[in-house]
């Protein structure tokens, strides 16, 4: 089944091309034209890149059915206020940056094409927007089969993302899964990602796209912070009767508390900036 469907990918990419030639919408043409003076961020990926608050869960308020959980997506536009645009000016032209954060919980790079999340963002993307992609996570999932992409799917899909943005004129930045707050070895974080880790850049470096090694840098910092100090300042990790939305604590070493998410958050704008001050000179 999983072969049938990346054999789909390419007509359904076809397709998806051929749909953007159509004209413009007169919607469309207006949000072309109030948003000229804006850069747009584009966030895609899993649960620790989504944004939790506004409509990620229609119906339920965040601060009682879901915090502290916070993925560094939700955390990124604080990067762009307009005094660290000033260091930026040589490079974003525009008034502004607006992150739009469309990660979501358990998706992979297949289930986030296949859900028509990324046709979203193709459909909106303007020329000199940015799509930052990080998966991985899911992709990897063996025992969860309705998200698994083995590594050549996955890296179909990659491709697939960098190649559309690119026809829009868009500049796509592939970004290595985050680490786990696990294995731990001597005192030093490893890797649980597996051939998920490099197939990213192997993709990065095929397309000639810069990219983030997020999954190393993130294992460096939280080795140099320590276990215990990642665990309970970073990761989720919850004493009871602590959070209305968890009760009864909770025991997750791959999401985030607001402090580890803001900590990536600080890497990815870290490098990203270094990325697009390169990409200009």
């Amino acid at each position: 089944m999983i072969k049938t469907i990346y054999k789909t990918v390419s007509f359904l990419s076809v397709v998806l091309f051929l749909s953007a030639c159509r004209p413009q919408s007169n919607a469309q043409k207006a949000m072309t034209k109030s948003n000229k003076k804006v850069t747009h961020i584009y966030l895609i990926g899993d649960s620790t890149v989504a944004d939790y608050t506004g409509d990620y869960e229609p119906g339920k308020d965040y601060m009682k059915a879901r915090y502290p959980i916070t993925g560094w997506g939700q955390v990124f536009q604080p990067f762009f206020v307009k005094d660290s645009l000033i260091s930026l000016k040589s490079v974003i032209k525009t008034d502004s940056v607006a992150v739009i954060d469309r990660a979501h919980g358990g998706r992979s790079t297949r289930t986030f094409f296949q859900e028509g999340r990324w046709r979203y963002v193709y459909e909106h993307l303007q020329p000199g927007d940015y799509v930052l992609m990080q998966f991985g996570h899911n992709d990897g999932s063996e025992k969860h089969t309705e998200r698994y992409v083995n590594i050549q799917g996955y890296k179909e899909f990659l491709r697939l993302f960098v190649t559309q943005a690119r026809q829009k004129e868009g500049n796509p930045v592939i970004i290595t899964p985050v680490a786990r707050n696990y294995p731990w070895k001597d005192g030093k974080l490893e890797n649980i990602h597996g051939e998920y880790w490099q197939a990213p850049i192997d993709i990065a470096k095929e397309m000639n796209v810069p990219y983030i090694d997020l999954n190393k840098l993130s294992m460096e910092y939280f080795t140099r912070k320590g276990q215990d100090f990642t665990t309970n300042h970073y990761f989720m990790n919850l004493p009871e009767g602590t959070y209305e939305a968890y009760p009864k604590g909770q025991k997750d070493n791959t999401h985030f508390q607001p402090e580890g998410a803001k900590v990536v958050a600080s890497i990815v704008y870290r490098e990203f900036k270094n990325i697009i001050k390169t990409q200009k000179k």
